[in-house]
């Protein structure tokens, strides 16, 4: 019986680890906090205290952390704790779901199938509402004998698995894109809402019209709400999309290809994040904007 590992609790790890117990699979899970992951295993699974611990007893193991960075230590350690590399059995699979650097990933690829591991690109989208529910969407890449082992997985966590290649770097430039659409989408909904709230308009009022009309996307749906709300937690911060219209800009700027829409976004997340709205929902970036009064919390 092929065996699951899930590394990273967090606001998406949680829902799809969940999702995978939801779909008949004994969940084994690492989360640097302990507590966390043994909360977790107390309604099924199996908490490790390591990822050495966790490697040796997986055979697909999805890492759903938030960078490359962490991706690499998750993999090949920190210099004080190990990863889990070292310890994963040959033709076992790795399912990277963060949203990287194409290149990285292709170059992760590259270095674990010189360890006799195999790897699927597989950046990940829809929030954590989506991923509790198993209805998020999957952006892959993989050679095929590294879909067969972990495709039964993909499909228990995602409502749409696309693949988009069979090597890796598809997945993750697809994401990248995405990226670009949202945290643009996300700094034009602030824009129009502060302008609204500069003209004063009955920022309400303007949500109710806008959502009921052409000028709507997802993200104002979405995040507009946490603004009338007052509540600014973090479902995905302001560096989130530092990092990540970040990351669509440096792809960019490799084949000489001009976005001026990402730039004057990815200076909108900058700014609030350097004014101190770092670790706010990403929705705090109408902070920026002068002269206006935001909606105050209820009651």
């Amino acid at each position: 019986m092929t065996t699951v590992g899930l590394i990273g609790l967090g606001a998406m790890g949680s829902g799809m680890a969940g999702s995978l117990r939801r779909a008949g699979h004994s969940v084994q899970v690492f989360d640097v906090r302990r507590e966390v992951a043994k909360a977790f295993a107390a309604e099924g699974g199996v908490a490790h205290d390591s990822l050495a611990s966790l490697g040796a007893a997986c055979d697909v193991l999805v890492s759903v952390v938030v960078n490359a960075a962490q991706t690499e230590a998750v993999l090949f350690g920190d210099g004080n704790t190990p990863g889990c590399a070292a310890s994963m059995k040959p033709g076992s699979v790795f399912v990277m779901c963060s949203t990287v650097d194409p290149n990285w990933s292709v170059a992760l690829e590259a270095r674990l199938e010189a360890m006799g591991l195999r790897y699927v690109d597989a950046p990940i989208s829809g929030g954590a509402a989506k991923a509790a529910s198993g209805q998020m969407t999957m952006m892959t890449a993989a050679k095929p004998e590294a879909y067969a082992l972990a495709e039964p997985f993909l499909n228990a966590m995602a409502a749409k698995v696309y693949k988009l290649g069979d090597s890796a770097g598809a997945g993750s430039k697809v994401k990248i894109i995405n990226q670009l659409l949202a945290g643009v989408h996300i700094a034009a909904a602030a824009e129009a809402m502060a302008l609204g709230l500069r003209e004063g308009v009955d920022p309400a009022a303007l949500y109710e019209v806008i959502t009921h009309s052409a000028g709507n996307s997802w993200m104002f749906e979405n995040r507009m709400a946490h603004v009338l709300a007052a509540d600014y937690t973090p479902l995905s911060a302001v560096d989130i999309f530092v990092k990540d219209l970040g990351l669509v800009l440096d792809m960019a700027r490799a084949s000489k290809f001009p976005l001026p829409l990402s730039s004057t976004a990815h200076q909108m997340f900058m700014q609030a994040s350097t004014a101190g709205f770092a670790k706010e929902d990403d929705s705090a970036v109408i902070k920026i904007f002068p002269g206006i009064e935001l909606p105050k919390a209820p009651g």
